[in-house]
């Protein structure tokens, strides 16, 4: 396992994830912005908001990662394949949990039970994210596959 390089590879893995789901937002297959959704949550201010969440979403790739080469030495070997599978694992967690529980911490973020003088600036991701649209969860899926595929394929060749 090439522990020296898991911060760089994690950098490589969560740029590739990010040019997945920046191309699909912009493609309009999905209104997910991971950097907006992340840095207004320390930030009222959009444009400052895209620029924290931007480095809140590399630091929060950097831990996954560590956890991949962590979850890679146990087994002694990292492959795509088993990078890919752990990606799914991971998407699973973030579209089934995390993303659910964002309203309950999202300080500016609404919440299913919010009435309408709610003055949270961002709704709810919803079920699998579906409410950054239909297709939010299938964009989602290949980005966390090829953040995993990519590990794999760096801390394999380590």
């Amino acid at each position: 396992m090439d522990w020296a390089g898991w911060a760089v590879f994690g950098l490589v893995a969560t740029a590739a994830l990010t040019a997945v789901m920046t191309s699909a937002q912009l493609a309009g297959l999905s209104r997910m912005d991971l950097p907006l959704l992340l840095g207004t949550a320390v930030s009222e201010d959009p444009d400052r908001a895209r620029v924290a969440g931007f480095f809140l979403h590399l630091g929060f790739g950097q831990l996954f990662a560590l956890g991949y080469a962590a979850f890679f030495a146990l087994l002694g070997r990292a492959t795509w394949w088993l990078g890919g599978l752990l990606g799914l694992l991971h998407v699973a967690v973030a579209l089934l949990v995390l993303l659910p529980l964002l309203p309950g911490l999202h300080p500016r973020m609404a919440s299913h039970r919010a009435g309408p003088d709610s003055s949270a600036v961002l709704e709810p991701p919803g079920l699998l994210a579906l409410n950054y649209g239909v297709q939010t969860p299938t964009v989602t899926v290949l980005a966390h596959v090829v953040y995993g595929v990519v590990l794999g394929l760096l801390l394999g060749a380590g």
